[in-house]
């Protein structure tokens, strides 16, 4: 091999998905209950620079709690018209953008969780996913979940709060802001999975 060569470490995705991948509130010609939310932000490295063709994945529970998955109990009472899963890609400006609701609390393990999304992040050049959790401001169950509470460095905590966004809001929807810094000192605590 040539070492002059710059060899980029994949994944490697395709630049576009089918339609509907970043909407979450339409499943089977039906539309999902509870309160629709924009959710956006931007993917960055450290310095503030985007980065491009990265995908965001999200997967959260319907307004009622209940996760469209066989592992959740009451998956037979998930909303019908609600996805639970959905993958955008960032833009040459490194935003992602997704349509889906609030999330409802659940109770997992003897523990209420507050309204949250899980988020994964696969980018050209990491070497493993990275994954988060997005919570919502002014929750006031927030102070009880078990997985914020985890996180003891208050200015950590603060980024894994989505902002209120409502230059974003549209058709409707409340918009929320929740930018994914993948390294430096302002970096989003990303979790062992």
């Amino acid at each position: 091999m040539n070492p002059s060569v710059y060899c980029t470490i994949g994944p490697f995705f395709p630049a576009e998905f089918s339609d509907g991948c970043s909407d979450l509130t339409r499943n089977n010609g039906k539309v999902a209950r509870g309160e629709h939310i924009l959710l956006s932000g931007r993917v960055l490295e450290e310095g503030g620079k985007p980065t491009v063709n990265t995908i965001v994945e999200i997967w959260q529970p319907d307004a009622n709690g209940i996760f469209r998955h066989a592992l959740d109990p009451r998956c037979g009472q998930a909303d019908p018209g609600f996805f639970g899963w959905g993958r955008a890609r960032t833009d040459a400006d490194g935003w992602y953008r997704f349509r889906t609701v609030l999330p409802g609390s659940y109770e997992w393990e003897g523990n209420m969780r507050c309204p949250h999304l899980n988020m994964m992040v696969l980018a050209i050049g990491l070497t493993r996913r990275l994954v988060t959790t997005a919570f919502f401001p002014e929750d006031p169950t927030n102070a009880s979940d078990l997985v914020l509470d985890s996180v003891s460095d208050l200015a950590m905590r603060a980024r894994l709060i989505a902002k209120r966004d409502p230059s974003a809001d549209a058709a409707g929807a409340a918009g929320y802001r929740f930018d994914l810094i993948l390294r430096g000192a302002e970096e989003t605590p990303f979790f062992v999975d």
